[in-house]
């Protein structure tokens, strides 16, 4: 069952960081990536020229080599131009080509040098980072008709980015927001840019608030329905 989000209204009342902790933050990527390995093995290859409708310009191989790209761009130390268009591109394009059991293997072997690091990511970029990858492995999940990991610990430590991001960097959060019963998953679908405005109004969210909240990030709102709710 998907929860829902009675307890984030709560949380608004009482501390102005919604990140959470760093213990849980590495734990949460570190299944995160088990389980969408895990998930890749079951894919047929004929799945990996699959367009991904959130991310319209990627497949899911394309989708997947961003994912496993970000660790291999953090090993490197490739960091310049962090979540530009051309930095994410770099992603795909290094890895044209490969068949998804070859990626899930490359991501899979690269693991035990990037849980190294992976503790030593200040917050809040290691909160960002998975905010990244849950939302992609969202992405992947419906490209390819699974229901499946809506209600991840990875999704409270996304929601603890994007919430804290919006109360520092935009002013504080707007009152549907801060009083949403919305579930987790459908709000962290909508803060990331994959619900539409009149969506996130039957939500019983501000479409036109949120729409002006993430107005010059990647994470900018579709103006078609690209899901279903």
């Amino acid at each position: 069952m998907i929860s829902t989000l009675s307890s984030w209204s709560d949380v608004v009342h009482r501390s102005m960081s919604f990140l959470r902790p760093d213990s849980e933050v590495v734990v949460s990527y570190r299944t995160l990536r088990r389980r969408v390995i895990d998930f890749l093995r079951t894919l047929p290859d004929s799945e990996s020229r699959r367009v991904v409708p959130a991310c319209p310009d990627w497949t899911v191989s394309a989708l997947v080599s961003h994912m496993m790209g970000i660790n291999e761009d953090i090993l490197a130390g490739r960091m310049g131009g962090f979540t530009s268009d051309a930095w994410t591109q770099a992603h795909v394009d290094r890895h044209l080509g490969e068949s998804i059991p070859s990626l899930a293997d490359a991501w899979e072997r690269m693991a035990r040098e990037f849980d190294v690091i992976l503790p030593t990511i200040p917050a809040p970029r290691n909160s960002q980072l998975v905010m990244d990858a849950v939302t992609h492995e969202l992405d992947l999940r419906y490209a390819v008709g699974s229901t499946e990991a809506r209600d991840s610990d990875a999704i409270d430590v996304a929601l603890g980015w994007l919430l804290d991001w919006i109360e520092r960097e935009r002013g504080g959060l707007d009152q549907s927001l801060s009083d949403t019963k919305v579930s987790k998953y459908e709000l962290l679908r909508s803060l990331t840019g994959r619900r539409s405005v009149d969506q996130m109004n039957t939500l019983g969210l501000s479409g036109d608030w949120i729409v002006t909240i993430l107005r010059g990030t990647p994470l900018k709102p579709p103006t078609e329905i690209i899901e279903s709710i």
